[in-house]
């Protein structure tokens, strides 16, 4: 499975919780953000353009490798 196909699940155990995406190539950046909320949920995927993302706050973060939490 290339990493396009990857799906991540990100639940927000608190209020304002950010979800940022980082680009591929020799200079990451950001290129988009969103805020969840308390029991929202996001599904996103790997693309050519995301390499990375990063969870700012208090989540659960399920991945094909197991399930994450940011406040272990």
């Amino acid at each position: 499975m290339s990493n396009e196909n990857q799906f991540f699940v990100i639940k927000a155990k608190e209020n304002g919780v950010n979800v940022i995406g980082l680009t591929r190539g020799s200079d990451t950046r950001f290129h988009h953000s969103e805020k969840l909320d308390k029991g929202e949920v996001m599904i996103a995927q790997f693309t050519e353009h995301t390499s990375a993302v990063k969870v700012r706050g208090k989540a659960v973060i399920q991945t094909s490798h197991g399930t994450m939490d940011t406040e272990e």
